[in-house]
């Protein structure tokens, strides 16, 4: 991503529904999003499609990298959002009340998505987990949190290992997030 104008939140909304592309917007700057590459597609779409086959008959949505969260300050794309209940959306498409995001880490936004997208994803009242997914190794970074409005971390490191997703009665193994990715 790359910081391209400052611009208010109004033009910047009526200029991503118009636009071919995906940009961010957040705290005041539109930041161009590049697309991912195929090991970033192929596990964001293994979770996806693990998360809405165990969601499909509850009253939960599973939403793709095309759906726009509203965070404190702008605007991003997480890889998968997911609601349970009503979505509420803000001024017609803009996700607030996501319970799980999941991101798919690259080398270029690793550290924003662990920091400041992290943060900002923190401010989100209904969230209750949030997920980091490694592209070149087996590597889940899972986020939950705790009554007391702290987050637990929890490593997943065992490609035989099998997450748990709290909020939503959901697990992922670890193997099948990386479903054709490694071999």
């Amino acid at each position: 991503m790359s910081a391209v104008a400052k611009l208010s939140p109004q033009v910047y909304l009526v200029q991503e529904r118009q636009s071919d592309s995906k940009s961010e917007y957040v705290a005041g700057e539109i930041f161009a999003m590049s697309g991912g590459s195929p090991v970033h597609n192929l596990i964001g779409m293994n979770i996806g499609a693990s998360l809405h086959s165990q969601l499909k008959q509850r009253p939960c949505r599973v939403y793709t990298s095309d759906q726009r969260v509203q965070v404190s300050d702008g605007y991003v794309y997480p890889d998968v959002s997911i609601v349970c209940g009503t979505p509420l959306f803000s001024d017609k498409d803009n996700l607030c009340n996501p319970i799980v995001l999941v991101e798919v880490l690259s080398p270029a936004t690793a550290d924003y998505d662990a920091g400041g997208k992290f943060a900002r994803y923190r401010q989100l009242d209904a969230l209750q987990e949030y997920l980091m997914v490694a592209q070149d190794t087996y590597h889940l970074i899972h986020y939950r949190r705790q009554a007391d409005n702290c987050w637990l971390l929890t490593d997943y490191t065992d490609a035989n290992a099998i997450l748990e997703l709290p909020s939503i009665g959901c697990t992922l193994a670890v193997m099948d997030v990386y479903a054709k990715v490694f071999g």
